[in-house]
């Protein structure tokens, strides 16, 4: 497969129209986990013609075609990334809903472990973890 977004699509097969490569161009671009809100105020800034429906429409195609991964944090509100990002786990501030990726090498080999002990051989997993910032001294 392709390393970009757009380059996926091309090589699954789905018509890319300008709006739809403009939308996998924002989703390409994102640092953050966006919503489709998220996504259509940053399109619709590329592109004004690019409607709320539209949006929602590609970002379903792009799940169902495995090209977009969707992540739901307990709000509500269903995020996206690219499925094809390098493995990460969540830690979500359940306050601000900010969403802190990270990767931890003795978490990664605790799931290994605990998949092994109990006879199975670890094909993938998600990691999110809910918490508030400590209070910090003055």
């Amino acid at each position: 497969m392709g390393d970009t977004i757009i380059e996926r699509c091309e090589a699954k097969g789905l018509r890319l129209t300008g709006q739809r490569r403009t939308i996998a161009t924002v989703l390409e671009e994102a640092q953050d986990h966006p919503d489709v809100e998220a996504l259509y105020a940053r399109a619709s800034a590329v592109d004004p013609r690019i409607s709320l429906a539209t949006v929602y429409r590609t970002v379903k195609l792009f799940e169902e075609a495995g090209i977009l991964e969707k992540l739901e944090f307990g709000d509500g509100r269903a995020r996206y990334e690219d499925a094809e990002r390098e493995h990460h786990d969540h830690l979500i501030d359940i306050q601000s809903g900010e969403v802190i990726e990270f990767v931890d090498e003795e978490i990664e080999k605790l799931q290994e472990r605990i998949a092994e002990k109990l006879g199975y051989e670890l094909r993938g997993h998600r990691l999110e973890l809910y918490g508030v910032p400590k209070k910090r001294a003055r």
